[in-house]
Parts: C-alpha cells; structure tokens; sequence
C-alpha cells in the first residue's frame, strides 16, 4: 500500500509539456506484436501488414484550446480536422486511406450545425479520396471535441521516420510557414474589438491567404507523389504542426542529431512578412514558431541534392550536424545562437 507522502504527491502536466507527458507516460509500454514496426513517437504508428506498412494516426482537436468557434466556420473546422490528420499520414510518406471521426458534443449544438460540421469533413474526404468509415458520437457537458484518426498505406521500402536523420543530411521545408499564425492574430484581433463593441463590422483586411491558411489548411499530398515520381526517398520528415523550430528539436531528438539552420532559408510568403511588421512582430519569430503550417519538414542526403534542386515549392533550410554541435539558427545578420523554440504547448 502507497503512503500517504506517495499519495499526496501532485505534478502539475505543465512541468512535462505535452511530449514529456508522452514520454513519461508511455515509457514502460513495450512492442510484443512482431507486426507493431513503429509506436509512440513519430507522426504515426506502422504496423506491418505484408507487402505494405499500415500507418495510423491520432489527433483530438478541443473547443477554446485548438478552435474557437467565434471566428471558425463548423464547416472549415470538420475540412481541418480531417487535414491535420492527413498531414500526419504524407509525414510518414504515406498516403492516407481511410478515417474514423468521433466527436463529444454539448445540447447547443443542433442538428444542422453538425450537418455544417460533416460537410466540411465530407470535401476533406473527397478532395482527399480517404473513405470515412466509422467513428463514435457522444454527449459532453460544455464544448465540442472532435477526434480523427487517419490509417495510411506505404511500400515497406519507402516509410519514412523522424528519427532516422544523419550528420550531413541537408534540411528541406515545402512552402511557405508563420502564414497560419499571423492568420489566427489577424481572427484574435477582430475578435477581441467585436467583444469590446458588437456594432464594429469585422475588418480582415482582405488577408483571404492568412486568415485561409489558419482556418481551412492544407496537407501536402503533392510532395509525396513529387518524392514517388522524382525518385527521392527522404532520411527522415515531419510535419509542421506546432512550429518549425520545434519540429526540429523533435526531429533531432528522435535522431540524436544537431541543426544548423540558416534563417534565410526559411520561406516567408510576401503577405505573412507583411503582417507581422505590422503587428510589430519579427516575421522570422512568426515563421519559427508559429505553427498549424502543415508543410512538410525533411532530410536528404547531399548525394541526391540534385533533385531536390529543381523540384517547385522546396527550399534547403539548413544541415543535419552532429548533435555535440547544438541546434543552432544563422541569422541573416551573420550571428549564430542557440535556436529557441516557443512553438503551441498543449498544456
């Protein structure tokens, strides 16, 4: 029996953030199947299904702390909630199949703003061609709860992981990120004024690019067939979630790897550097840390520079060092510190 100094113990989750809590969670849990390849700790699971690995992969996405519906159509929300999934799924460069979607729901909701919210999962699932296949509906006592699980197929000779990254690999990123955050400050704004004066009409100053970007994102399903038709197999990848200085520690985490990142080689859109000057904030900090991009972060060997070099929509960010040399941003100044990062804490 544990004693009472055992009991009394209490660990706020702050203290761990959302991956240690993982780490700390899972880390007695041990794979017995022969068929479980991959568990806790990537973007998703592989499970070994013969010829092919199954991937699948889990988000939960809750009212007041990842949307808010004062500014979130229900039916971007359930387009989102499916892509951000899917995402998961193209960072183990796989192509995702089928979905479950379960959701908890409080009696404000009626039964047309669910149908708002299954349109939205519905042209997800079309422009996608995933199949919906199941899920739960339950009832909450305040909010709304929507949680997605994605399962992915990938030939066994080309899953990529996160922890699979060497010294030397060059560091690549697809498209452009800080995008999404800039949209969401943008949403905050009006959001906050209206509060303060309900007869204000909402001003997004035609930014339909940033305030699209936070609220109906996409996954990108193009670079997996680019990598597929070009002939790339990447070292390692993950997606860009909670912000791309932080997928970079995740990633040379995993790997036990360093980073040097060059601060020039991270895409900004026009728009995105805009409006960060104008919310007089550094548009390198929005791109680094800002989160919900949804692009695509990964690692090559120098050998197969050359296709990555001419390929639309991917540019080299940096290189794989050993992890005794840090993870470090060059900045366009020419000074070189510790990178930092902010990115979403869930807790």
């Amino acid at each position: 029996m544990a004693n009472t100094s055992d009991r009394s113990k209490r660990t706020d989750v702050n203290t761990l953030g959302e991956f240690g809590l993982i780490d700390h969670l899972t880390s007695g849990f041990e794979l017995r199947q022969p068929s479980s390849i991959k568990g806790v700790g990537d973007d998703g699971a592989v499970i070994d299904n013969g010829n092919m690995m199954t991937v699948v992969s889990t988000d939960m996405l809750v009212e007041g702390i990842h949307f808010d519906l004062m500014y979130s159509p229900l039916k971007h929300l359930g387009y989102k909630s499916i892509v951000v999934n899917l995402s998961d799924i193209y960072a183990m460069n796989a192509i995702p199949k089928q979905v479950t979607v379960s959701i908890a729901l409080s009696n404000r909701f009626s039964v047309e703003a669910l149908e708002e919210l299954y349109d939205g999962i519905k042209r997800a699932c079309d422009y996608y061609k995933v199949d919906l296949i199941g899920g739960d509906t339950t009832s909450s006592p305040k909010g709304l709860y929507i949680s997605v699980t994605a399962i992915g197929q990938v030939e066994k000779d080309r899953v990529v992981y996160r922890n699979t990254a060497k010294a030397g690999d060059l560091i690549c990123i697809t498209g452009n990120v800080g995008a999404a955050y800039l949209g969401l400050q943008l949403l905050e704004r009006e959001k906050q004024l209206y509060l303060s004066n309900p007869d204000i009409k909402p001003d997004l100053e035609e930014q339909d690019f940033l305030v699209g970007r936070q609220l109906k994102p996409e996954a990108r399903k193009d670079m997996i067939d680019v990598f597929k038709k070009s002939g790339l197999q990447p070292t390692s990848m993950i997606d860009v979630s909670d912000g791309v200085a932080s997928e970079i520690f995740h990633l040379c985490k995993q790997s036990k790897v360093g980073a040097f990142i060059e601060e020039s080689g991270v895409p900004i859109h026009p728009d995105a550097q805009m409006m960060a000057l104008k919310f007089q904030l550094d548009p390198i900090t929005c791109a680094l840390n800002g989160g919900e991009d949804y692009e695509l972060i990964f690692t090559i060997d120098p050998k197969d520079l050359d296709k990555v070099k001419y390929l639309p929509d991917i540019y080299i960010m940096g290189e794989i060092v050993p992890a005794s040399d840090g993870i470090k941003l060059h900045t366009k100044g020419g000074n070189i510190h510790d990178l930092s990062a902010q990115g979403w804490k869930h807790f």
